[in-house]
C-alpha cells in the first residue's frame, strides 16, 4: 500500500501564488519595460522570500525599495511577521498586494544569496525579462536545508553541550546534554519536515530531550553509582528551542517604529518560549527533577577562560548551523561570538558588572565585530551577530522563572523572571546602537 503523505489527506491553508503567471513568457521586454503588474509581481516576492528568511522588516522593506527604485515605482509596505501588504504606483497605474508565508524560520543562505540578488540587480536581473527573473527567484527559493535532520541535531546538541559549560555544568552534564538535545533537535526537524504544527513540534521536541536526559542519569546513578545532583543539566537539554531570531528581529524592527512586525514577531518568541518551558516544567513533575544549581568547577582562572571560548565558539557555531548557514558562515560568527560571550562573561566574574549591562556590553561587541566584517566577505549583518549572541539568551532563568511559578514559589520566580527581562531587553539594544554606530543608513528615521 503506497505510503500516505499529508497533502493527499489535507488542502493547503495557503494557496500557492503563480508567479508566472504574471508575466508574458513569450515577450521580450525587459523588466524596466514591463507593464506595473509584472514589475509589483517580482517585488513583491522578493520581499516574501527575505521575509520567509526570518529577517526583520527594515530589511525587507529595503530591499523592496531598492528594486522599485530601479524599476521607476513608487512602493509603499507594511510587513508583519508572516505577511505584507505593499501598494506600487507609476503615476497612471496603481497595485495593491497582500502576500502571506505559510510558516516562518530560518534560512541564513537563502537570505544571502536573496541580498546578493538585490546587491546585484541593477547590473544583472535589471537587463532580464520578468519571467527569466521569476526563474532565478525560483531556483532560490527552492534552497531549502542545507543539512539533514542528523546533522542538525549533531548541531543542537553541540550548540547545548557548549551552553551547559556555559552555565557552570561540568562533564557528566555536558555529555548527556549533547545526546539528549540532539535527539531532541532531531525529533523536531522531523516533525517541521513532515509539518506538524508549532506547538507540537516544541513539545515533542522537549519532552522527549527531558525524557532521554533523565534516562541517562538514571541508567548513570545505577551503573556508575554517580551523585544525583548532576540532575541539573536537564535543563540545558532542552535550550536548541530557543527563538534567537525572532526575539532579536523583534527588537529591531521596534527600534525602527515597525511596531506591527516587531510586536508580531515579540509575540511569536514568547509562544515558543512558554510553550517550550511549560511543558519542561511538566516533565520535571512526572520524572522528579528540580532545577538545582550546578556543583562548583574546580579550574584555574586562565583554564576556565580558554574552556570558555572554546565552549562559546562551539555553542554559536551549532545554533548558525540550526540557522542553516553555510560552514564559513557559521565559523565567522562563531568567532565572533567566542569573543563576545566570554567578554560578557569575564565582566560579570571579575567587575562585579550586572548581567545585563554585561549582556549589552556583548551584544554590542558582536554588533561591531560583525558590521566590521561584513565589509570585507558581504555576509548579512543579522546571520553572523544573531547566531552569536543567542548563546546569551537566559533560557535557563526563564524556565525557572516558569518552574517557580508553576510551583507557586513566586519570590522565587519573580527573581529569575526580571533577570531574564533584564537581559532580553539589553541584547538587542546592544545591536541596534552598535548598528547606530556602523551604518548610517540604520541611524536616521527618514
Amino acid at each position: 500500500m503506497p505510503r500516505t503523505n499529508y497533502i493527499d489527506i489535507m488542502e493547503k491553508n495557503h494557496m500557492e501564488i503563480p508567479w508566472h503567471d504574471y508575466t508574458n513568457a513569450d515577450s521580450n521586454a525587459l523588466i524596466a519595460n514591463a507593464d506595473l503588474i509584472e514589475k509589483a509581481s517580482v517585488i513583491g516576492r522578493v520581499g516574501l522570500i527575505m521575509l520567509s528568511c526570518g529577517t526583520g522588516a527594515w530589511r525587507v522593506r529595503t530591499s523592496m525599495n531598492k528594486l522599485s527604485k530601479e524599476l521607476g515605482v513608487t512602493c509603499t509596505v507594511d510587513v508583519g511577521l508572516m505577511s505584507i501588504e505593499f501598494n506600487c504606483f507609476d503615476g497612471n497605474d496603481c497595485v495593491s498586494q497582500s502576500l502571506s508565508i505559510a510558516n516562518t524560520g530560518v534560512n541564513t543562505s537563502k537570505l544571502y544569496r536573496m541580498e546578493q540578488f538585490v546587491d546585484n540587480f541593477p547590473n544583472e536581473e535589471a537587463h532580464l525579462t520578468g519571467e527569466m527573473i521569476h526563474k532565478r527567484l525560483d531556483e532560490i527559493e527552492q534552497i531549502h536545508t542545507l543539512y539533514s535532520p542528523v546533522k542538525l541535531g549533531l548541531a543542537a546538541a553541540l550548540a547545548c553541550c557548549g551552553f551547559t559549560f556555559l552555565l557552570g555544568g561540568g562533564p557528566i552534564e555536558m555529555l548527556f546534554a549533547f545526546i539528549a538535545a540532539g535527539t531532541g533537535n532531531l525529533i523536531r526537524t522531523k516533525l517541521i519536515k513532515h509539518h506538524f504544527t508549532l506547538f507540537m513540534n516544541i513539545a515533542v521536541s522537549i519532552s522527549a530531550s527531558c525524557l532521554i536526559y533523565a534516562i541517562l542519569l538514571k541508567l548513570a546513578i545505577l551503573m556508575f553509582n554517580i551523585p544525583s545532583v548532576h540532575e541539573a543539566g536537564y535543563i540545558c537539554s532542552m535550550l536548541f528551542i530557543i527563538p534567537g531570531f525572532p526575539f532579536i528581529t523583534s527588537g529591531i524592527d521596534l527600534a525602527k517604529l515597525d511596531l506591527r512586525s516587531g510586536i508580531e514577531r515579540l509575540t511569536y518568541s514568547i509562544i515558543i518560549v512558554l510553550v517550550a518551558t511549560v511543558f519542561a516544567w511538566i516533565m520535571a513533575l512526572l520524572l522528579h527533577l528540580q532545577p538545582e544549581e550546578f556543583t562548583t568547577l574546580h579550574i584555574g582562572k586562565m583554564l576556565h577562560l580558554i574552556l570558555r571560548l572554546i565552549a562559546s565558539f562551539c555553542g554559536v557555531f551549532g545554533f548558525s548551523i540550526m540557522f542553516n548557514s553555510s560552514v564559513p558562515m557559521a565559523a565567522m560568527a562563531a568567532l565572533i561570538g567566542c569573543i563576545a560571550n566570554t567578554l560578557r562573561l569575564e565582566l560579570v566574574d571579575f567587575t562585579g558588572m550586572p548581567a545585563a549591562a554585561a549582556a549589552f556590553i556583548g551584544a554590542a561587541t558582536a554588533g561591531l565585530l560583525a558590521s566590521f566584517i561584513k565589509n570585507y566577505n558581504g555576509y548579512p549583518r543579522i546571520s553572523l551577530t544573531v547566531p552569536s549572541i543567542v548563546i546569551m539568551v537566559p533560557g535557563l532563568y526563564l524556565y525557572r522563572a516558569i518552574y517557580n511559578f508553576g510551583i507557586m514559589s513566586l519570590t522565587e520566580a519573580v527573581s529569575w523572571f526580571t533577570s531574564a527581562i533584564m537581559i532580553i531587553v539589553a541584547l538587542p539594544l546592544g545591536l541596534i546602537f552598535a548598528r547606530i554606530i556602523t551604518d548610517r543608513t540604520f541611524r536616521y528615521c527618514t
